[in-house]
C-alpha cells in the first residue's frame, strides 16, 4: 500500500515566522535548530522508506520548502540541515538509476545553491509553476503546431535547447527582474531565449538584429538601446535588453488584450502588422485561418517554437529532458593578472556535462571579446562556480601555466623559414655529397691520393648586353584604424602580417599587444 504523502506537522512559514516574531532563537539557538533538524531528519527517514516514485517526489518537495523557509528565517543556519538534505537527494539518485532511469553520476550535492527565492536543483520543475507560469500555461493554447514544436526541440534541436538553458541560467539573475517586474512569465522569456539567440548574447542576424533578445536598431532605440557612446551597443548587455523586452510585451499585451500568441507575432512579424490583423479579424486567434494566414512563414514557425520551449522549460521530466546542472548564483571576482577569456577559459576547466565557461563569460560581461587583454584588478561577473574554478586555476599553478602558454601561442612561428646558402655552406654541402657517392675516400686516406689534373684554360667570358635592374619605388607603409574587438593578431591574420614585425613597429609589447579603439597602427611587414 502506498503511503501518501502528508503535509508537514506544522506550517513551514508559521514556523519560520514564529522564529522572527519571538525571541526563541535568540534565547535558545540550540533548540530551535533542533527542530529544523528534527523535521528534515523526518523527511529524510519517510524518503527512504517511500514505496514509489511519486511518494519520495512529494516528500522531497517539502524538504526543498522546509530549506526555503529555513534560508529565510532568523537564527537558522542552513548549513546544518544540507548534509541530510543531500543523503535524501543521494537516496533518491540512486534509487532512480536502480530503476533503470539513467540517472547521472554528478552527485546530489554539486550545485545546490539555496537562498532567497533559489530552490534547489533537485526540485522538480513545478516549482516554476507561479502565478506568473501558471498564467502563460493558462493563456496559451496546446495544439499539432506547438506539439510539432516540442517534436523538434526534442529531436534535431536537442542540442539547441540544452544549449539554451545552460546559457539562461547564466543570464537569468539579470534579465528575469525585469519581466518578474511586470508579471511575465519565466518560461516566456526562456521560450524568446531559446528561439532567437540559443542565450548566445553576442548573435546577430543578417537584417541587422542583435543581442540575447535580437533587437532591431529601430526598435532598440525607442526602448533605449543602442550606441551608449563608447562604441558599446547596448541591444547586446542582458539586463538591459530585457528591460526593453518587458516593456515592450507589456506594451502589446495592452494593446492585444493579453494575448501572448499575438504578441509573439507582433514580436517576430512586426507591431503594426500584428495590431492591424487583430483589430481587422475581432481580436480572434492567431490561430484562426484569416488570422494565421496574415503572418509570414516565420511567424507562423516562431510562435509555436517559443510556446514549445517554454512548456518543455516547465515539464522537463514528462518529457524525458534533463538539463545540465549549472550553479547560477550571481559573483563578482577580480583578476589577479593579465588574461583574455580565452586563456580563462582553459585554465577554469568545466562543470562536469557543461561546455565551459567561455559562452558564461562573454555573457556576463559583453563588452569584451574572447581575446581582449584585461588589466589586472580587472572585476568580471560570473558565479560562484566560475569564481572558485578561477582563484583554484587560474592565479597559479601548472595549469595556470599552460594555459598562458597556449593562449600566447603563435602558429606563424612554427614556420621555419631557410635562407640561400652561403658560398662556405655550398663548398661543405658538395663535400658532403661526393663523400657519400664513395668519390671521397682520398680525404679519408691519404694512400689513395689521386693526383690533381691540370686546371684547362678558361673560355673567353661571353659579351652579354647590361641592363640596368629597374628601381622599385619605396613601398607605401599603409595605416589601418583599430574598430571596437580588434587585436594585433586579428589585424595580422586579417592583412597577412608578421605579428612581430607589425608589433614592433607600432611599438607594442609582448604579450598583450594592447591596441586601443580608434588608435592608428602602421601595417608594417603586411602582404595585403
Amino acid at each position: 500500500m502506498v503511503r501518501p504523502a502528508t503535509p508537514l506537522v506544522f506550517p513551514l512559514l508559521a514556523l519560520a515566522l514564529s522564529f522572527v516574531a519571538t525571541g526563541a532563537v535568540a534565547a535558545d539557538r540550540k533548540d530551535a535548530m533542533a527542530e529544523w533538524k528534527g523535521r528534515m531528519t523526518d523527511l529524510d527517514t519517510r524518503i527512504k522508506a517511500a514505496q514509489s516514485e511519486a511518494e519520495q517526489h512529494g516528500l522531497q518537495a517539502q524538504m526543498d520548502q522546509l530549506l526555503q523557509a529555513c534560508a529565510q528565517a532568523r537564527g537558522c543556519d542552513i548549513a546544518q540541515l544540507l548534509p541530510i538534505y543531500r543523503e535524501a537527494s543521494t537516496a533518491r539518485s540512486n534509487a532512480a538509476k536502480d530503476d533503470g532511469d539513467g540517472g547521472d553520476d554528478d552527485g546530489p550535492d554539486e550545485m545546490i545553491d539555496v537562498a532567497g527565492d533559489k530552490t534547489p536543483e533537485q526540485a522538480n520543475a513545478d516549482k516554476l509553476l507561479d502565478e506568473r507560469n501558471r498564467h502563460f500555461m493558462d493563456m496559451v493554447k496546446m495544439n499539432p503546431a506547438v506539439q510539432a514544436g516540442i517534436r523538434r526541440w526534442l529531436t534535431d534541436m536537442r542540442p539547441s535547447l540544452m544549449n539554451s538553458y545552460e546559457n539562461f541560467q547564466y543570464l537569468k539573475s539579470s534579465m528575469l527582474p525585469a519581466f518578474q517586474s511586470r508579471g511575465l512569465s519565466e518560461a516566456l522569456l526562456f521560450g524568446i531565449i531559446a528561439k532567437e539567440s540559443n542565450g548566445k548574447v553576442h548573435v546577430g542576424s543578417r537584417v541587422g538584429a542583435v543581442g540575447p533578445l535580437q533587437f532591431m536598431p529601430a526598435t532598440g532605440r525607442r526602448f533605449g538601446l543602442g550606441n551608449d557612446g563608447s562604441g558599446f551597443d547596448t541591444r547586446y548587455d542582458p539586463r538591459m535588453s530585457a528591460e526593453a523586452a518587458a516593456e515592450y510585451f507589456r506594451e502589446r499585451y495592452a494593446e492585444l488584450n493579453n494575448n501572448i500568441e499575438m504578441s509573439l507575432a507582433a514580436y517576430n512579424g512586426g507591431e503594426g502588422r500584428a495590431l492591424r490583423v487583430y483589430q481587422s479579424t475581432g481580436g480572434r486567434s492567431f490561430w484562426d485561418a484569416d488570422v494565421y494566414s496574415q503572418f509570414p512563414a516565420e511567424t507562423r514557425d516562431y510562435v509555436p517554437m517559443v510556446i514549445a520551449a517554454a512548456w518543455l522549460y516547465l515539464h522537463p521530466r514528462e518529457y524525458g529532458v534533463r538539463f545540465p546542472r549549472v550553479s547560477d548564483r550571481p559573483a563578482q571576482f577580480k583578476l589577479e593578472k593579465p588574461t583574455t577569456f580565452n586563456e580563462m577559459t582553459i585554465c577554469m576547466g568545466n562543470a562536469r556535462g557543461t561546455d565551459g565557461y567561455l559562452r558564461a563569460l562573454r555573457n556576463m560581461n559583453p563588452r569584451y571579446s574572447p581575446d581582449t587583454w584585461l588589466s589586472a584588478g580587472t572585476v568580471l561577473n560570473g558565479t560562484t562556480a566560475m569564481a572558485r574554478a578561477y582563484n583554484w586555476n587560474c592565479t597559479s599553478g601548472r595549469r595556470a601555466e599552460l594555459a598562458h602558454e597556449l593562449t600566447v601561442a603563435d602558429a606563424r612561428s612554427a614556420i621555419v623559414r631557410i635562407g640561400p646558402l652561403e658560398p662556405a655552406q655550398s663548398a661543405s654541402a658538395a663535400s658532403t655529397q661526393i663523400g657519400e657517392s664513395g668519390l671521397g675516400a682520398t680525404a679519408q686516406d691519404p694512400a689513395a691520393r689521386v693526383q690533381p689534373v691540370a686546371a684547362s684554360k678558361p673560355a673567353p667570358p661571353k659579351l652579354v648586353a647590361k641592363v640596368e635592374p629597374k628601381k622599385e619605388k619605396p613601398r607605401k607603409v599603409k595605416m589601418y584604424r583599430v574598430a571596437r574587438g580588434d587585436t594585433l593578431g586579428r589585424i595580422a591574420d586579417r592583412h597577412d602580417c608578421e605579428l612581430k614585425t607589425l608589433a614592433k613597429a607600432n611599438g607594442l609589447r609582448a604579450p598583450g599587444y594592447i591596441v586601443k579603439p580608434g588608435s592608428s597602427i602602421k601595417l608594417e611587414g603586411c602582404d595585403k
